[in-house]
């Protein structure tokens, strides 16, 4: 893989990701090209990285376009992202230490900071949370888990409304991560299990009500 291809990833998926592409928008190479600022040859490498991660999809004409998913494929999303995210908690409470605990509770500290402001900070209480998980997948060491979870977690379904969960939401998930790390102290894998499943559920109606009534809207 070229640096250049490299490059148009890294710009293209930081573009669809951070909500600049809107779902179903149709995009071209030349559009791709002037994003990443690289010629149209690593731009359809790039593309087909994102293709693969099902974030780009064509279709039957090859039109090329932002991924827009039904409510029953974002179901299955975040099923599956439940199922693996709890192996991973399951794992990660086996193998914690003292110095990850003491990082998790830094972690969601700022976050609930970032959550218990009048005007809560989405900015922190995202990179908080990808951090908080992040740390449970690297405790998890499980090279396979690291590969696919990666590409349902950074969903820009979950970016994209995170403006419009409400604060008891947001706090929520503090909350959760709270109970999260009590599970991990105790090491009792199927307290963490259980606790990151109930999490991601409650993301994913947290998440259908978001998307029901901005259709009613």
């Amino acid at each position: 893989m070229s640096r250049a291809s490299d490059t148009a990833y890294k710009k293209i998926r930081s573009f669809i990701l951070d909500g600049g592409a809107r779902p179903g928008m149709q995009l071209t190479e030349e559009q791709l090209a002037e994003i990443s600022g690289v010629s149209r040859t690593p731009v359809r490498d790039a593309v087909r990285r994102l293709e693969n991660e099902m974030l780009l999809v064509r279709s039957a004409s090859k039109r090329l376009s932002v991924a827009d998913w039904s409510d029953d494929e974002i179901d299955e999303m975040f099923t599956l992202r439940a199922m693996l995210e709890a192996h991973a908690a399951e794992r990660a409470a086996q193998r914690m230490d003292d110095e990850n605990l003491i990082q998790l509770r830094a972690i969601n500290d700022a976050l609930t900071e970032a959550v218990n402001q009048p005007e809560p900070d989405i900015a922190t209480f995202l990179d908080a949370n990808r951090q908080f998980h992040n740390l449970i997948l690297h405790r998890a060491q499980s090279p396979r888990l690291s590969k696919l979870l990666p590409a349902l977690v950074e969903q820009p379904v979950v970016r994209r409304t995170a403006n419009q969960y409400s604060q008891d939401d947001l706090i929520q998930s503090g909350v959760d991560h709270d109970e999260l790390i009590a599970a991990f102290a105790a090491k009792d894998p199927k307290w963490a299990r259980a606790v990151m499943t109930s999490h991601i559920r409650r993301a994913f109606h947290s998440f259908s009500s978001i998307s029901a009534q901005a259709a009613e809207n």
